[in-house]
């Protein structure tokens, strides 16, 4: 939250919620719009973000937040921070589908390997207008360099997803195991150690 309001400007719960969501979440997350009033919340008790609520010329009250100055300290304390930041997380419902595959058919994986790749085509399209977008504002130069990785990291998923087909084609026919509940290989793992 407190990089969302690190930028120019005031802004309510919710265009910080469209601004997770056409940016953030192609390369982090994007949060629900319950936990972003829960954290400003939260920020306003620490005196990192502060609010005010819009006046009597809006038809509608509405309450702004803007970071402080302890809130732009304590963010850039941390984004300069020299720790690791630590491997990155990979939750990948669809591996997992693939992983857990000999109890399903093998039909229904390249299903989901395809509906797998429309879902990622069409999520390059939106990082594609979102990197446009962040490139006519200079202020969203860093934006901007997050924006084209996750261009590029969806050009590689789609990549990965044609791959992964390519694979199921040539393990369908030979049923590998599926099914059969028979051990393969020597050892408890498919790995050693």
């Amino acid at each position: 939250m407190l990089g969302l309001l690190s930028f120019p400007g005031e802004r309510t719960g919710y265009e910080l919620k469209k601004w997770a969501d056409s940016s953030l979440r192609f390369f982090y997350w994007s949060p629900a719009i319950s936990q972003i009033y829960a954290e400003l919340r939260r920020l306003e008790e620490l005196g990192y973000a502060a609010s005010a609520r819009s006046g009597p010329e809006e038809a509608r009250a509405k309450r702004r937040y803007a970071i402080t100055p302890a809130g732009r300290q304590a963010l850039a304390d941390w984004a300069c921070d020299t720790a690791d930041a630590g491997p990155p997380v990979l939750k990948h419902g669809l591996l997992l589908r693939i992983w857990l595959g000999h109890l399903a058919e093998p039909e229904r994986l390249r299903a989901l390997v395809g509906e797998h790749l429309e879902r990622t085509r069409a999520e390059l399209a939106a990082v594609r207008e979102a990197v446009a977008q962040a490139a006519e504002v200079p202020q969203w130069a860093f934006p901007a360099l997050a924006l084209r990785w996750s261009e590029r990291h969806h050009l590689a998923e789609l990549a990965l997803a044609k791959a992964l087909l390519a694979d199921l084609a040539e393990l369908a026919p030979t049923g590998a195991g599926a099914g059969t509940g028979r051990r393969q290989g020597g050892g408890d793992a498919p790995t050693r150690g």
